[in-house]
């Protein structure tokens, strides 16, 4: 197997695996992926619009409207005009979205730390720096500014 047909066989067993250990997991019960990642992508940007957002998480900005209506409705964002266009809704986290980010973003951590128990950090850096040449090549081939920088 090729270096490239090694990538696509594991990037289409990684698709496989996320949806596993969604499902076989709660972690996502109390904030579900979507909201868990605009919730990452707002601890980065600070408050954003609705284009901003849609751009850096690569989705059309209607389901960014949609995505942040619901988490508006949830107590989890709070959506204010912004200054130089009162037109134009600037997105920020609430106190509770800002929580619910956090708890599952320890579940996560506490998850993989489970799974890779006794892997030595250097391996561990090695597999993080490859998912993020990863999601560098995924941003550059479809202009877009995903998470993290």
């Amino acid at each position: 197997m090729d270096a490239l047909d090694l990538i696509e066989a594991h990037t289409a067993v990684m698709v496989r695996n996320f949806e596993l250990l969604s499902r076989r997991t709660d972690i996502y019960d109390e904030l579900d992926r979507a909201g868990y990642l605009l919730l990452r992508t707002l601890e980065v940007t600070g408050p954003a619009d609705i284009t901003t957002l849609a751009t850096r998480l690569g989705l059309d900005p209607s389901t960014v409207g949609r995505q942040v209506a619901a988490m508006t409705a949830a107590g989890l964002v709070e959506r204010t005009p912004a200054p130089e266009d009162r037109r134009r809704g600037i997105v920020a986290a609430t106190a509770e979205g800002r929580l619910r980010a956090r708890r599952v973003h320890d579940r996560r951590r506490d998850n993989l730390a489970v799974m890779f128990d006794g892997a030595p950090e250097d391996e561990l850096r090695v597999i993080g720096e490859s998912f993020a040449r990863y999601n560098q090549a995924v941003a550059r081939q479809y202009d877009v500014s995903l998470l993290p920088d």
